[in-house]
Parts: C-alpha cells; structure tokens; sequence
C-alpha cells in the first residue's frame, strides 16, 4: 500500500480542500500518514499570502527531500498558482498544480508514475471568470468541520494576491451546499466553519445571498454548532447579525477583517468600507449579542503608512469593542499595487508597530475574558489529552480546560468559567444537570 502524506499552510479554506483531496487517494487504496513520516508521496498545500508562508513552503520541501530522497513531492495550491518555476527548481519537486489542477493531483500522480518521467511537471491554468467551483470540507476532526462554500475574491485590495492566485469570486448554489452539509450532519461532527476567500459574497453567480444559506443551514438536522469563519465589514448585514443573535446553533462568535484603523489608510488599500461602517457593525453585534467575541484582522506597515496614521489606527482600535486582533507584518507581494510604492516602512518600524498592536491585543482579550469570568458557557471538548486536562472552545471561542474525562470527548457540556489559568486558558467547572 503507498503512502500519502499532506501538509497545509495557510488558511481554513486550504485545510478543506487538501481534505476532500486527501479522500480522492485514501479511496484509490493510499495510506494517509503524518508529514513527519515516510512516504512515497509527499502533497503541500501552499500559500502566498505573506513571505513566512512561502518560506515555511520551501523548508518543508527541503526537509521531505532530505526525509526521503526517492519519494515524490507535489507542491499545490495558491504559490503554485502565481510562481511555479520558482517551486520546480527544488530538488525532489515532480508536480507542481495550480489552483484548478490541484483537484487532479491523483491523476497527475499516477500519470507520472506510470511514465516515470523525471523532469518536474508544472501546471497552472489561466484563471477567469467562468472558472468553476469545487466545494469541499474537512473529516479528519471528529469534534468540527471547515465546510468551504466559496472560493476566489472580486476586491483587488493593493497588498493581496488572492484575486491572482484563486481567481474571481465564485461558490455553488444554496441547495447544493446543504446538500453537502446534511452529509456533515450525518457524521459524528458536532461544529462546521463556514470558510471562503469573501464569505459575504456567496450566490453572487447564481442570483443568491449569504442571508438565504444561513437560514437554510440553521434547520440542518445534526449539526449543533455553526461558526461564520470570517465576512466583510461590507457584507456583514444587520439581517446576518440578527440571525446570529436569535439562531440555538450559529454561534456568538465573529471574525471581521478590519486591515487599518485609519481611514486614509483603508482607501489606499482599496477597502470597500471606511472604520464608521467597521464601528457599526460591531455596535450592532454587541447591542445584540453582548457576550459576542469579535476579532478583526489588521495589517501594518503597509508602504505610505506614517506614524500619524499608525497613531490613528491605535486610537480607534482602542476605543472600538473588539476583543482581539490578528496582527500582520506586511510584505510585498509580487505584482500587486502595494509592492510598487516607493516610500516603504523600514522593517525596524514594522516591527514596533506590531508588537504596540500586539501588546494592545493582549489587553482588550484579557478584558474580554475578566468580564466572561464567572459566567455560565457550552464547550465543546476535543480528545486530546494534555497532562490530565482536556480542552475545548466555548460558543464565543473562549479555550476552555477541564480535568480529562473519556466521556466529554467531543460532548457539548455546560460549565461555569472559573478563572484564567497561566497558560491563558479559562479553567472551567461542569455544572450538574
């Protein structure tokens, strides 16, 4: 039996897909094994949304070669789509698939060993509108599911490469989609991630609005639990956050992709909103769902980023109710806007204003966790067992641990938050019922 083994860089939409690809070869009679064993087949899902990302994907291609100089490497996904030659000219790298090909790995696979052809084989289709959609999830964790119902993005925004690299903005209908997540609700699976590239612009395609596949998916029968991974400011409807605050199963829990708190700042990127809009929708998530956790994405250092706008940026990220960030260096990406602007912040600047929105991060989801202390939540517990103590998210994704128990193993179960431990977990007490 040939062995197969997968590594994922990046996002939720990437750990879906290389899922559904991993199943196409465990039904030909493939072995799935860990990246860190030997294989006869080595599959990185790569991407191109920072300069880490693409380093972590070099790496791994010198340190599989090194592993096992005779197995095959298939380097996939979005750095593939936009440099494949500079992928190929790694020892060891046989198949290098695009966006669209990536889907056809098993058969690029067997078709090169079949020919035993010994050059690298690369392929990448040029994307376009009429470039169609592979829906796709993820079951490799008993406890949640990434359900991917949408993939590329319209928007353009001067730092990103995703338009280039997945193509426009596509997703399948509503009844298909349910389709997919009724086959969720017949698994042991108790939560499923919607995730996407633009979330909010589901239906675009065929007439169809993120709105109708929220509703449809709140009456799908065994799944507990729904997490909107991440939607546009733009997108985010007051209908979206009222269905949220009244639905048993979508969870209180949003992701929303601020980028800058500066407004001079946001247009430069593109953006398609301005912090007013942000600030209302977080008033409006809070004044329904108060215990709501809401992160939001910020990039910095982003070139023409003075210290003026850095400052402004703090001051409203400060004063708006988020109760976290993800905080990105920023770095140029070949071929976008942003990399072609000449007046760069130095990487000693970028450095400190990351670690100000870190240190500031820190701060707002230590507050965020005080005021939940005490409070009454459902966690979700994984199987791992860490030292005596199992762990879990709550329904507003606060890391919940309890003394380990076989029985709670992917269990909804209601406990009280006790108090923040020094590896910043809340511990909890199960409330008898």
């Amino acid at each position: 039996m040939k062995r197969v083994a997968f590594l994922t860089l990046g996002c939720k939409l990437n750990f879906s897909e290389t899922s559904s690809i991993a199943k196409t070869f465990l039904n030909d009679g493939f072995s799935n094994v860990d990246f860190k064993e030997k294989a006869d087949l080595y599959v990185i899902n790569s991407c191109t949304v920072t300069g880490n990302a693409e380093k972590k994907c070099k790496t791994a291609i010198k340190q599989v070669h090194k592993r096992n100089p005779n197995a095959r490497i298939a380097v996939i996904g979005c750095f593939s789509q936009l440099r494949p030659e500079e992928l190929a000219i790694f020892d060891g790298v046989d198949l290098v698939l695009g966006t669209k090909e990536k889907f056809n790995l098993l058969e690029h696979y067997k078709k090169l060993e079949s020919t035993g052809t010994a050059h690298t084989i690369i392929e990448t289709s040029k994307l376009n509108k009429d470039f169609e959609f592979h829906p796709s999830y993820s079951s490799g964790d008993r406890t949640r599911s990434f359900l991917k119902v949408q993939d590329g993005c319209d928007y353009y925004c001067t730092f990103c490469t995703i338009p280039h690299a997945r193509g426009r903005s596509r997703s399948g209908n509503v009844a298909d989609t349910i389709k997919i997540a009724e086959e969720i609700g017949k698994t042991d699976i108790k939560e499923v991630i919607l995730t996407g590239v633009n979330v909010g612009d589901f239906g675009r395609q065929t007439g169809e609005k993120l709105i109708e596949l929220l509703k449809k998916l709140d009456q799908v029968d065994g799944i507990h639990r729904i997490r909107v991974s991440s939607i546009e400011p733009d997108l985010l409807t007051y209908e979206i956050i009222e269905l949220v605050a009244a639905s048993d199963k979508f969870l209180p829990h949003f992701h929303i992709p601020l980028q800058s708190g500066s407004n001079e700042i946001l247009k430069q990127m593109k953006r398609k909103y301005d912090r007013e809009l942000f600030a209302h929708r977080v008033y409006k998530i809070k004044s329904l769902i108060p215990d709501c956790m809401i992160a939001a994405d910020v990039i910095v250092g982003l070139p023409g980023e003075t210290e003026e706008h850095f400052q402004d940026a703090m001051e409203f990220i400060k004063e708006t109710d988020i109760s976290y960030i993800h905080v990105f260096s920023y770095s140029d990406r070949p071929g976008t806007i942003a990399s072609k602007i000449k007046e760069k912040v130095p990487i000693t600047t970028i450095r400190d204003r990351s670690r100000k929105l870190h240190e500031l991060s820190e701060r707002k989801k230590m507050k965020f966790y005080l005021d939940q202390k005490g409070k009454e939540q459902k966690v979700l517990f994984e199987s791992e067992n860490d030292n005596g103590y199992m762990y879990g998210f709550s329904e507003n994704y606060i890391r919940v641990k309890i003394p380990f128990n076989k029985n709670y193993i992917n269990q909804i179960i209601k406990i009280k938050l006790l108090n923040i431990d020094t590896d910043g977990v809340f511990v909890g007490e199960i409330i008898k019922e």
